[in-house]
């Protein structure tokens, strides 16, 4: 049957559990230097003047650097929302977008707290800890606002004096005559759900090591990222460098989940800390600067209202939400309109008004995070759903299943517009099938309830989310002298299984043993041009991309190996690693003996090419393609105290062809405890004055393996 479909084992565990991991703490060159950063303790201030000299003396230190070293030499970091959103949608919905360039260092106000305003180089982590404590920071506390709603009043702090409000993204869509429905409908149900800042706390914190070549002056940076290309346009254009002299590459990544795959000044400052010194330089991320300083995630409120028939038909949806965007808009629409064309999920809706606005406040920013603002639109529409079947006496499970979109109608227009600006068309799916599976499977075998005073219930939760965004994935796959295969590509893993998945597709493309074929993602330097993994996207766009390479290059050993064998291209096959006539099981050519005839036909005879035997294939895909599922969890509460038991949760999901079943199951799983985590435990919290009152695993709760509910998984 081939390789994709099989639950096979990942091949990268063996070495990662043998602690033969390479991440960027694990990296040091000759000379490093360590740095450091010194943050803003306050959530809005003035930066009077900062005293480095006592710090430039201390022992150790190689640089101080503020942002009066930078004048001139860089330019901000800014991603316009352009880059990730299509002219066609921007000319469709005429949203307000105001994106932010986010300086390196800020000149003269600290606008969140956690926010770098100095970096401390030194020859040891100790030496430039000690130095940053001898920084005088002349600071001036002023007014700030930390909560969205709040940071629309008219006499709000401002966040960016320049503009005239902390309004920065206004994005709305509407289908059908929602006003007119909501007028006659028997019933309407209205309420606001807020789900809370949290954040990704990957295992490994972020990370960077830049270094420079004293020859050519190019700068290599290793970095714990998810979107290696993106991540060198970045540093081109912040450090005034050509491309071409910049190779980032990604080592082991511990964890990411959308937070390392967005804009970070420290990988700038880093890189810039490294050229202007001309030797390498290291930054690692302390546990307590990922959960004050680097980006956090959701924090949107709905405030979200159905009318419907007496008989639980919903006829239409009205959704107003306020997004916290924290000190920067910086990527524009990106979560937001997910957020906006994510709300409707499988339910079969006529009429709908929605809007979604993106507030400043003197927060951290708020970035993509598993999800990406799918999650908050679906608690909205789960939440105001429950609250429906409350008030007409049905049961959550039938009410839901009375309004779902019938696989008849596919493929099915939503009437909005997906992200990419194309219809949003559901290309495939059965919805009332996840669903009835969901339900069988939560009550299937359930014990019966203990007599432990505890109350109890079963929730449903459907959503449906686009998958395999464009605009491309690359991937470079080389026959090496050896045989061995090498897939290049510029997808960045980070511990999703990679390694296994791509393998198995070229195995099955190319006719070669898994053990044959290494992988390697996330290195400018070995595919040209890549976007990343974000989006849900790796194995459609990039396994895509690996796919097509490997049938471009299965052709072309065919080719070679006819010219060797004196036969037709179409006798021969690829098999365990050998072509061979078909039919003939014994002997054949190998691969590495293919490899070093195509660089001899150039080599020595003089034929056109690089006498490489590789093949390069981009994938850009017409537009996304639809995953969704049901969930089920039975819960049970303690009215005494609170505490809340989920004691077994359902996954029915439908993600198309499955490559690896194992590692598809073992992705679902770990969802299902980032949302625990998020709908039980783990929340962000300010006081009124900014300071972060969980900034640290004592007051951040994450779930840990005693809330693991047990699991119940089933693919469609």
């Amino acid at each position: 049957m081939g390789w994709i479909g099989k639950p096979l084992r990942r091949v990268e565990d063996d070495r990662l559990l043998r602690g033969q991991g390479r991440f960027v703490a694990d990296l040091r060159l000759p000379g490093t230097l360590e740095a450091v950063f010194v943050r803003s303790p306050h959530a809005h201030a003035r930066i009077g003047g900062i005293d480095a000299a006592a710090a430039r003396a201390a022992p150790g230190v190689a640089a101080v650097i503020t942002a009066a070293d930078l004048a001139g030499r860089t330019a901000p970091i800014c991603v316009a929302g352009e880059v990730h959103t299509p002219e066609r949608l921007l000319q469709a919905l005429r949203p307000l977008d105001r994106v932010q360039a986010t300086p390196l260092l800020p000149p003269d106000r600290a606008t969140y707290l956690g926010q770098p305003v100095a970096m401390i180089v030194a020859d040891s982590l100790p030496h430039a800890l000690d130095a940053a404590e001898l920084l005088a920071i002349d600071w001036a506390p002023l007014p700030c606002v930390v909560d969205p709603l709040a940071a629309l009043a008219d006499d709000a702090p401002l966040v960016e004096p320049d503009f005239a409000s902390n309004l920065v993204l206004s994005v709305a869509a509407a289908k059908g005559d929602p006003d007119a429905a909501f007028a006659a409908a028997p019933v309407v149900v209205e309420d606001s759900f807020t789900m809370q800042r949290h954040l990704a706390a990957p295992l490994e914190t972020r990370g960077v090591l830049a270094g420079v070549d004293p020859l050519t002056g190019a700068l290599t940076v290793w970095a714990s990222t998810q979107t290696a290309h993106v991540l060198r346009s970045l540093l081109a254009v912040s450090l005034r460098l050509p491309a071409e002299r910049i190779r980032v590459i990604a080592c082991d990544v511990g964890g990411r989940f959308g937070q390392k795959g967005v804009q970070s000044v420290e990988d700038m400052l880093v890189a810039f800390a490294a050229l202007t010194l001309a030797r390498p330089v290291r930054w690692i991320e302390q546990r307590g600067e990922n959960l004050v300083a680097a980006p956090h995630a959701r924090d949107q409120t709905h405030r979200i209202a159905l009318a419907a028939t007496a008989e639980g038909r919903i006829l239409a949806v009205r959704d107003d939400a306020v997004m916290n965007c924290g000190a920067y808009n910086f990527l524009g629409l990106v979560v937001p309109y997910n957020s906006l064309s994510h709300l409707l999920g499988p339910y079969d809706v006529a009429h709908a008004a929605i809007r979604v606005r993106g507030v400043l406040t003197h927060t951290n920013c708020t970035t993509p995070y598993r999800g990406a603002g799918r999650p908050e639109a679906v608690f909205a529409m789960e939440r105001i759903i429950d609250r429906l079947a409350r008030r007409l006496g049905l049961d959550p499970g039938e009410l839901r299943a009375r309004n779902l979109v019938p696989p008849s109608s596919m493929p099915y227009d939503t009437g909005l517009l997906y992200r990419d600006g194309f219809p949003q068309v559901y290309d495939s799916g059965d919805f009332p099938e996840l669903l009835r599976r969901a339900r069988d499977l939560v009550r299937r075998d359930a014990p019966a309830p203990p007599a432990d005073g505890r109350l109890r219930g079963t929730g449903y939760a459907m959503y449906v989310e686009g998958t395999g965004m464009g605009p491309f994935e690359g991937a470079t796959l080389r026959v090496l002298d050896s045989g061995r295969v090498q897939v290049a590509t510029g997808a960045c893993s980070s511990g999703q299984g990679h390694r296994t998945v791509y393998a198995q597709i070229v195995a099955d493309a190319l006719g070669v043993p898994i053990g044959m074929i290494d992988v390697v993602g996330g290195d400018t330097a070995t595919v040209p041009f890549g976007i990343g993994s974000i989006a849900s996207r790796s194995t459609v766009t990039a396994g895509n991309a690996v796919h097509d390479a490997a049938l471009q290059l299965r052709r072309r050993i065919l080719d070679l190996a006819g010219d060797v064998l004196e036969a037709a291209p179409a006798d021969l096959e690829v098999h365990d690693g050998h072509v061979r006539i078909k039919g003939v099981p014994d002997g054949g050519l190998p691969l590495g003996r293919i490899a070093r005839e195509a660089a001899a036909a150039v080599l020595r005879r003089g034929a056109p090419g690089d006498g490489l035997l590789a093949e390069t294939a981009y994938f850009r895909p017409p537009t996304v393609t639809y995953a969704s599922a049901a969930n089920a969890a039975a819960v049970a509460v303690d009215p005494a105290t609170g505490e809340v038991t989920v004691e077994r949760f359902v996954v029915v999901h439908d993600c198309g062809r499955v490559v690896n079943p194992l590692l598809a199951d073992a992705q679902i799983a770990g969802g299902v405890m980032q949302g625990l985590g998020g709908a039980l435990c783990e929340a962000v919290m300010f006081d009124a004055d900014g300071q972060n009152l969980s900034g640290s695993f004592m007051d951040y709760a994450m779930p840990g393996a005693d809330r693991t509910p047990l699991l119940l998984l089933d693919h469609i």
